[in-house]
């Protein structure tokens, strides 16, 4: 399931979201997982650079678990590395989507801080549920998912265009509130049957992530409305 347009809605320039996207790309192109960086070199020499590369600015569970200086960082870091093209173009395709009128409703720097800190806090979260594992994670997903989160509590009735592979691709028109819910059911099944021998796909982050956001936008914007008392009367007035 893909959404392929962005939601019609957003009338300000959605800087941040766009900032992130060029971000995220140019630090995907020049590293050595798009190969199209002749410095890191061929064959061993360029999948020994990747490796490096991952370890460098990923977050490795047990090694963030033990507070070692040098992976306090790695939460933030993570969110603008991508595994491959397909992680990276998945990533920031629902962005785009999503991300505009989240930002405009939050304004850009208070959408920033959301969109980092909503990131790291599913990366710790998945490295503290899973203290020993050496598997270096990254991606921007977890940050993804609290914008996903965000967007389904602030703005349950926008429509929005996806592609449902079980539906032969066709391009379809459903509530976001759909899509959205089955997207994180998705997460969620996904998440609970994820083994040890399975993909390296951080699932409970992508849950936390959009758990973490929806709470944050109840939370920001879901006040109540508060009923005024009509004004008590004035000497020389008197009371209906």
């Amino acid at each position: 399931m893909i959404g392929w347009r962005r939601v019609r809605g957003a009338v300000t320039r959605p800087s941040v979201t766009y900032g992130l996207i060029a971000v995220c790309c140019a630090v995907f192109l020049i590293s050595p997982v798009s190969g199209l960086n002749p410095s890191y070199g061929t064959g061993d020499a360029w999948l020994a650079a990747q490796s490096a590369y991952f370890v460098r600015w990923g977050v490795i569970p047990a090694q963030l678990m033990t507070g070692s200086p040098d992976t306090l960082l790695t939460p933030f870091t993570a969110l603008f590395v991508h595994g491959n093209w397909l992680h990276l173009l998945g990533n920031m395709l629902f962005l785009y989507v999503f991300g505009a009128m989240v930002e405009e409703r939050m304004g850009p720097l208070e959408f920033a801080l959301f969109y980092l800190g909503t990131g790291a806090f599913a990366l710790l979260a998945y490295a503290a549920a899973n203290a020993e594992s050496e598997q270096t994670l990254v991606g921007a997903s977890g940050a993804i998912s609290g914008v996903l989160g965000a967007f389904l509590l602030l703005f349950p009735k926008a429509r929005v265009t996806s592609l449902f592979p079980f539906l032969f691709f066709l391009p379809l028109r459903f509530p976001a509130w759909i899509v959205l819910i089955f997207w994180f059911v998705l997460q969620w099944l996904a998440a609970s049957g994820a083994g040890e021998g399975g993909p390296g796909v951080a699932y409970l982050a992508h849950v936390v992530g959009f758990g973490t956001g929806f709470l944050y936008a109840w939370g920001r914007f879901r006040r109540p409305a508060r009923v005024k008392a009509p004004a008590a009367a004035t000497e020389g007035e008197s009371q209906p």
